[in-house]
């Protein structure tokens, strides 16, 4: 009986949530280490909660672990600069290939297991990411780094036809440059740009840490909540440093440009989601403006 009044006492406190963001878009990214554990399942029924209780889930998703693995399996060895894979004419085809026919794909049918609606988008072929070559400079001089995109500009038509409809939006990173070739785009800066020409109410990133942390080996040193003007500061301390600088400054960005609040999660945590949106204190780093 005390766990059954427990789970009534959760979705009462989730109450006021609910009222708040019915209606509202919610942008996710997923990536990385999260998608390698053992709680994608729970993350994909949060989606499908989401928008059973009237929110606009959108999910954003990377998927550099396969990409790699796939080169591998070709007998090409990954190589990166600034972070970035480098990415000549092969190394793009296996991207676009993984991304949209793999990893999309092993999504949308996920969702749709768990009895909810989803459609597969690529940022390239739906014309969503528009984008222009990505520029390196080291020692002064430009680096060529093959076909590397940074979004101009994002067209949310393709993603708001489907949540009209009730459809969670599947969206590869794959963007489209003005010589109409395909460009890889980073998964975090795809998933700010699209929050941000959204308006949307909330971005999340489900990552392998619990967030942003004073002392990473402190794990009482966590940030719950941050400025979006202090990220800068923070990196220039490496108090946010290695993968999660693009995302801290994601978030920023896309609070800067309009989005509500901004959220770095563990994705590991079963219903990691929901409980950063749907409880008193959730469990992350949230940016504000």
């Amino acid at each position: 009986m005390d766990a059954l009044i427990r789970k009534a006492e959760a979705l009462i406190e989730a109450l006021p949530y609910i009222r708040k963001f019915r209606g509202k878009v919610v942008v996710v990214k997923y990536g990385g280490s999260a998608m390698a554990s053992r709680a994608e399942r729970s993350f994909l029924l949060d989606l499908v909660f989401l928008e059973t209780v009237g929110m606009r889930p959108v999910l954003v998703h990377g998927g550099g672990q396969a990409i790699s693995k796939r080169m591998r399996e070709e007998g090409i060895e990954a190589q990166f600069v600034q972070g970035l894979r480098v990415t000549d004419e092969r190394t793009m085809e296996i991207v676009e290939e993984t991304l949209f026919k793999v990893v999309n794909r092993c999504l949308v049918e996920g969702i749709r297991r768990l009895g909810g609606k989803a459609e597969g988008l690529s940022g390239k072929d739906h014309g969503i990411l528009h984008v222009q070559r990505h520029r390196v400079k080291m020692r002064g001089r430009e680096v060529d780094i093959g076909f590397v995109g940074d979004v101009r500009w994002v067209d949310p038509e393709p993603i708001l036809r489907l949540c009209k409809r009730g459809v969670i939006p599947v969206v590869a990173p794959i963007g489209l440059g003005g010589d109409g070739r395909a460009y890889n785009v980073n998964a975090d800066t795809a998933a700010g740009e699209i929050a941000a020409t959204l308006k949307a109410e909330k971005l999340a990133f489900l990552t392998d840490v619990a967030g942003i942390f004073k002392d990473p080996e402190e794990p009482e040193s966590l940030i719950s909540t941050l400025s979006a003007g202090d990220v800068e500061g923070l990196i220039e301390r490496e108090v946010i440093s290695g993968g999660m600088i693009p995302k801290a400054r994601a978030c920023a960005e896309a609070v800067r440009k309009g989005v509500r609040k901004a959220h770095i999660v563990d994705g590991r945590v079963p219903h990691a989601l929901l409980l950063e949106i749907f409880t008193d204190r959730g469990i992350g780093t949230e940016i504000v403006p």
